[in-house]
């Protein structure tokens, strides 16, 4: 398994590099532009350039982009939809630029008009970005913790999703441990853990699965409210092993999200650490 975590790109996408360096990880989540504004970074050539190299100096071996939060495919709203389009696609042009290994989005919400008319409107929109995506670069839809109208909320939504692009070979999946807590799969209990991962198996295929997003939670199980909290201080706290430890996981990058007050630090990369190897441990039911 790789160990990283999201980090700020401020200065330069390039230092992104450093700063997961710097506590020792070799994985890393950026943003590609301001997360909570439409207009796109233009980044130098040469921090591009920077990015590829410090990359491999500093041996980072996944990198995911994270497409900002304002994207909503499934609006009803037009000039949301095609904002929405430009921004994954700028996205995804910087991230084939900086040899990224896979774009993360949420779809957005349907906002009430039903998940199957909106897997309509989606679905031409993803094949469009889908034509970006290389060998290396894949799409990764993110699973929804379930609030409103929000699609990807389970594995059947992400299932059907699929079939509508044709099982296209690089959709892809990432996982978020709160998100799945709080759509109602108890991630910390080994036997539902993995009910929930033969389901995935069977209606999407574990090859999908590119990334994995370490969050605790601030909210129960099943409230479909999307409230990360500090790994290992939150409701999941050190159940979270079992998630980590899942050998279904185990090439997969591990990215932290969420992270204490006084910053990331080399403390938290080995707490990701200390609960794989627990998990790994420990017996699965079978």
């Amino acid at each position: 398994m790789l160990f990283g975590a999201h980090v700020s790109a401020a200065g330069g996408i390039s230092n992104a590099i450093d700063r997961i360096e710097a506590i020792g990880g070799n994985a890393v989540q950026v943003f590609t532009q301001s997360p909570r504004m439409w207009k796109p970074t233009q980044h130098a050539p040469e921090e591009l350039e920077r990015f590829r190299v410090r990359r491999r100096e500093a041996r980072v071996r996944h990198v995911s982009c994270h497409a900002l939060y304002l994207v909503n495919l499934a609006s009803r709203d037009r000039e949301i939809r095609s904002k929405s389009f430009d921004a994954l696609q700028a996205t995804m042009e910087t991230a084939r630029e900086i040899g990224a290994d896979a774009v993360v989005f949420h779809v957005g919400s349907h906002l009430g008009y039903g998940f199957d008319d909106a897997v309509k409107v989606v679905a031409p929109a993803l094949r469009a970005l889908l034509e970006l995506t290389t060998d290396e670069l894949w799409l990764c839809v993110e699973n929804a913790a379930g609030a409103g109208g929000t699609i990807g909320r389970s594995v059947a939504e992400l299932a059907v999703l699929c079939d509508s692009l044709d099982g296209h070979p690089r959709l892809g999946v990432c996982l978020d441990s709160c998100h799945w807590w709080a759509s109602g799969i108890d991630v910390t209990d080994a036997e539902t853990l993995d009910q929930a991962l033969k389901e995935l198996e069977t209606g999407l295929g574990l090859e999908r699965l590119r990334v994995l997003h370490i969050n605790d939670s601030k909210t129960p199980l099943g409230s479909n409210r999307d409230r990360h909290d500090v790994v290992a201080r939150g409701l999941l706290g050190n159940g979270l092993a079992t998630f980590l430890g899942h050998p279904a996981f185990r090439e997969l990058p591990a990215v932290l999200e969420t992270w204490p007050e006084d910053g990331l630090s080399p403390a938290d990369m080995n707490l990701l650490r200390t609960l794989h190897r627990r998990g790994r441990r420990r017996k699965r039911p079978s």
